[in-house]
């Protein structure tokens, strides 16, 4: 009997949970009554439901939508205006690059290309993956970034662990050849056809992962399958990649796939549209304070794009010398015989790269429109010049980042994909686009910003800054290191967008309670939201690497550290020194709050 009552309560945990939580947090408006507590129940309900994840996260979001107008914090109406804002208009724009982009294989072009620059040591192979997947994760989602990768990360490794003894090389093996991949969905079962104890654990690892950054909620297909000949391509499987020749091979393997999923990250912190917790961030400023024009997509990249570097450099030695050895002679040797299993590499990527022809004409058009719209980012209003945007005098403001990616977004929709000898099709069609686009990304974070809201309205971020008030005596250094960590450590076990969404509430009114500027608060802790290293489950890119099969949960674990202390490290020593004279941090801005009687702290 007793055995029984445990399995029904395990079976019905989330269940428990969903009621559990409210009834534990009820004492906040009933007993309390405050709108300043009312306002706290709910944070604190969401906060609890994102973390563990007994509901969908777009879903959790909808609570505001409901218990604020029933607590009298805000209307129904005014609820609903905070889900959808200029942030929405951004992502939108940047899908439909992303969609033409993986539509039209411009992203393979890229991605062979860095890789051929670097050679095909081990070492700046690595190097080279590293760099095309950071590269093409500044633009797309991270996943989606990982999933383009990863078959010809595979195909190359399948040839430096002598696939050829097990008829797996060269011309003659058609699964090391890339499908057109234009569905951004992975199929992990083909890789591991034999292992189906693997891809179930694998499925409920994905299934249940916790960042947002790709569209889709399962991955269902990587296709390493002929160009010319599908059909023979999924008939003859290749086995899998576990069994390596030497601990040597077995640990490039490591190395080269850890590297993918940590450099998809890195790369994606360089741009705001790069990742959820950027735009998050962004659009927070926004709505918030309203005459903040400090963060725009140039100045952004003028403080993240180092990171990003310093980070990729220092994240490529590291693995290196965690997982393939010490010596680091090749840094300065040039040349050279090159060795068999280099050869073999080289030839894998040469052959790939030729088999995508001459550029077509939608890549080009792509790409034109990819520079294009970097060039009117860069140059909508840099700071220490006027801007495309000073053409309009007598609409200062009216002109974002968004309107930008919208207006070249749309265009992808008329641009014709043919010449006039074929009937017209546009570039992507609204079908592609729905497939790519993160609905639940846009819910999720529209739900945060009507928490936002809420807690400005109901008077609790007040509360939270008076509360907070005492920290002003510490270093504010201090400060922003707790708060790094913290959120570093967050970010692990819950979604980064749902982390984000939490913690810029909290740490707003901090930055005000000690009269420091709030970006010198807010920017550091936005980019350590998206340093989740350390498991399989952290985010999706590290879910899709561990299930190739090539590393285990150690490996990532003990990676994840090292790299974790690394991007903590290279964003603080950004923070203080280039970005306090690009964003003014050393001061007190007009456009945030003053609060008479708090205490005052200069960084």
């Amino acid at each position: 009997m007793l055995k029984r009552l445990r399995k029904g309560l395990w079976n019905y945990r989330n269940f428990t949970l969903i009621v559990l939580t409210p009834l534990l947090l009820l004492p906040l408006p009933v007993v309390v009554g405050t709108k300043e507590a009312e306002c706290a129940f709910v944070l604190l309900l969401m906060t609890t439901y994102w973390v563990i994840e007994v509901i969908p996260l777009s879903m959790t979001a909808m609570l505001p939508a409901i218990l604020f107008p029933m607590f009298g914090i805000m209307t129904s109406t005014g609820v609903a205006k905070e889900y959808f804002k200029d942030f929405h208009f951004l992502l939108v724009g940047v899908i439909c690059l992303a969609t033409s982009i993986e539509k039209w294989g411009l992203h393979r072009r890229i991605a062979l290309r860095l890789v051929t620059m670097v050679g095909v040591n081990p070492a700046w192979l690595l190097l080279g993956f590293m760099s095309g997947c950071a590269f093409l994760s500044m633009w797309v989602h991270n996943t989606s970034a990982v999933m383009m990768m990863m078959p010809i990360v595979e195909a190359v490794l399948q040839q430096i662990l002598g696939a050829k003894e097990r008829g797996c090389v060269g011309e003659d093996n058609p699964n090391l050849q890339l499908d057109e991949m234009r569905d951004v969905s992975v199929s992990l079962s083909f890789i591991f056809a034999d292992n189906d104890d693997h891809i179930d654990k694998m499925k409920e690892i994905v299934s249940n992962r916790k960042d947002l950054e790709s569209p889709e909620e399962t991955f269902t297909g990587v296709q390493i399958h002929s160009l010319q000949q599908p059909a023979a391509a999924q008939a003859a499987v290749c086995p899998p990649a576990a069994p390596s020749k030497t601990k040597q091979d077995l640990m490039m393997c490591k190395a080269m796939c850890i590297g993918i999923a940590y450099s998809s990250n890195i790369g994606g912190i360089a741009t705001l549209p790069g990742t959820s917790p950027n735009l998050i961030f962004s659009e927070y400023l926004n709505q918030i304070y309203p005459n903040c024009n400090c963060i725009n997509f140039g100045n952004w990249l003028l403080l993240c794009l180092p990171i990003s570097v310093i980070m990729l450099l220092l994240t490529w030695i590291w693995l290196y010398w965690l997982f393939i050895g010490s010596d680091f002679r090749f840094l300065w040797r040039c040349g050279g015989e090159h060795s068999e299993k280099e050869k073999a590499a080289r030839k894998v990527i040469e052959d790939e790269y030729k088999l995508l022809g001459p550029m077509s004409s939608q890549e080009i058009v792509t790409a034109v429109v990819f520079l294009l719209l970097v060039l009117l980012w860069l140059t909508r209003s840099p700071g220490f010049m006027p801007g495309w945007a000073s053409l309009f005098p007598h609409h200062s403001g009216y002109i974002t980042d968004a309107t930008v990616a919208l207006l070249l977004g749309l265009s992808f929709f008329i641009l014709p994909a043919n010449g006039p000898s074929q009937k017209y099709e546009a570039m992507i069609s609204w079908k592609e686009f729905q497939a790519s686009m993160p609905w639940k990304v846009a819910l999720l974070v529209g739900g945060g910003f009507a928490l936002a809201e809420g807690t400005k309205e109901s008077g609790l971020s007040l509360w939270v800054a008076k509360l907070l008030t005492p920290l002003g005596d510490l270093p504010i250094l201090a400060t922003i290191v707790v708060a790094c960590i913290i959120v570093t450590m967050v970010t692990e076990v819950a979604s980064n967008a749902a982390t984000i969404t939490i913690f810029l509430p909290i740490l707003s009114p901090l930055a005000e309670a000690i009269h420091v500027n709030p970006l010198y608060v807010l920017i550091p802790t936005t980019l350590c939201t998206s340093f989740s290293f350390l498991l399989p489950v952290s985010n999706p890119p590290n879910a899709v690497v561990f299930t190739y099969g090539h590393i285990n949960i150690m490996d990532m674990v003990k990676a994840g550290l090292g790299v974790n202390v690394i991007g903590v490290l290279a964003v603080l020593f950004a923070v203080v020194t280039w970005g306090v004279p690009l964003f003014t941090l050393d001061t007190y801005p007009d456009w945030a709050p003053v609060h008479p009687g708090f205490n005052s702290t200069i960084p």
